[in-house]
């Protein structure tokens, strides 16, 4: 289909702000607010998944807010347009691009159909409050996390991605 492409790396743009993720520095770690909010720039670079196949990157802006439970991610381009809005709730997740829209019985759901892999939602939301949980087939580095910066890379199953996050203050 045509289309996918697009829709792939504009889902892939939307969450890789949850991998990495307005408020000032950094929440202390530890926090557990559902309203929690994150603004900031990401990075990602997704490795082909067979030899044959196309590798992407992407970087853009993005402001997340809520828990892994329910909440909302927009993504906008360096320029400031936004590109992607992705809200989800008990039961529900949507994917809105311009006209077009994605619904899934869970983000989770939406994710792995649109990616083609999992990502750890739960884990994400942890590492924005700069705790390391742990996640299959993930690694991430908190090491600057005071500095607002967050990096993850998921190593196995294929593909591999790394995802960079500057939070902003």
């Amino acid at each position: 289909m045509r289309h996918r492409p697009t829709r792939r790396l504009v889902l892939t743009l939307a969450l890789s702000g949850l991998l990495g993720a307005c408020s000032s520095p950094p929440p202390a770690p530890g926090t557990a607010d559902a309203a929690q909010q994150w603004s900031g720039r990401m990075a990602l670079h997704v490795a082909p998944a067979t030899p044959d196949g196309p590798a992407h990157s992407v970087s853009a802006s993005f402001h997340l807010q809520g828990s892994p439970a329910q909440g909302s991610l927009d993504v906008f381009t360096p320029l400031g347009t936004q590109v992607a809005a992705l809200a989800w709730g008990k039961g529900w997740a949507r994917l809105q691009q311009g006209q077009q829209e994605r619904r899934s019985a869970t983000l989770a759901d939406l994710v792995r159909d649109s990616l083609g892999a999992d990502v750890p939602i739960p884990a994400l939301f942890a590492w924005l409050q700069g705790q390391p949980l742990q996640a299959a087939g993930w690694q991430v580095d908190l090491a600057q996390y005071a500095r607002g910066r967050i990096n993850a890379q998921r190593l196995h199953p294929a593909p591999q991605a790394q995802l960079k996050i500057i939070l902003q203050p």
